[in-house]
């Protein structure tokens, strides 16, 4: 096991406190609806999440912020940072993210720090930036010389596996069946890799407005297991 795996594997355990375990970005609506009902309905859903919203925003945005910091233009993650704030529609998953942006970037200073996360994390403290997972971890691979296609597939892998576990205990189903998920998913995982690095800049920010309403929604729901 080489020196660059085991950080992958810390950032992308379940165990990692990021946050994530707290929230659902919409999808506990869509379980209260009737939507989402077992494995299959999550499933089913859950590659809809992938193709047509994170590709297109959190994946393209650690592909994005990754390649400024390869040219050294730590800069533009201010930029980048108020463009993922602003185009989001819901207030919960704004703020979800930004709660996530900021406790990894605290967390990853203390475990793996770099001059480039503590600019990022300078603006966050100084309410210039808002903190975003994707790019807290496009900095965190960048500065481990981890490549910009392992970065950007393991991001997505840890969204989705953050996700299914979260399924598992809202929907619920089991914690077989959660894996098999994960399993079965991996095909569009790396195919959704390969999507995000023919994209450019003006592809981001495309969006999904049925989960982005069930994100809204969610906000009013009577009984809730997520913040988001």
């Amino acid at each position: 096991m080489n020196n660059r795996l085991m950080p992958l594997l810390q950032l992308s355990d379940s165990n990692f406190p990021s946050g994530a375990f707290s929230h659902s970005f919409g999808f506990e609506t869509y379980i209260q609806e009737d939507v989402v009902t077992d494995a299959a309905s999550f499933y089913n859903a859950l590659k809809v999440f992938l193709r047509k919203q994170l590709i297109f925003n959190d994946g393209l945005a650690n592909k994005i912020a990754y390649e400024n910091l390869e040219k050294g233009f730590t800069e533009m993650l201010l930029e980048l940072d108020h463009v993922l704030y602003t185009t989001c529609m819901a207030r919960e998953t704004r703020e979800g993210n930004q709660k996530m942006g900021e406790r990894m970037a605290k967390l990853c200073m203390e475990l793996y720090p770099s001059s480039q996360l503590e600019y990022y994390l300078g603006w966050v403290k100084k309410k210039n930036a808002y903190g975003h997972p994707a790019i807290v971890l496009a900095t965190v691979y960048h500065s481990l010389n981890i490549s910009k296609k392992e970065s950007i597939e393991t991001f997505l892998f840890t969204t989705i596996s953050s996700l299914v576990q979260n399924a598992v205990r809202g929907i619920p189903i089991g914690q077989t069946a959660g894996q098999k998920i994960v399993m079965d998913i991996q095909p569009l995982l790396k195919k959704s890799v390969e999507s995000i690095l023919s994209l450019s800049s003006d592809d981001l920010g495309a969006g999904s407005p049925g989960l982005e309403i069930a994100q809204m929604h969610h906000e009013r729901l009577h009984v809730r297991l997520f913040m988001s």
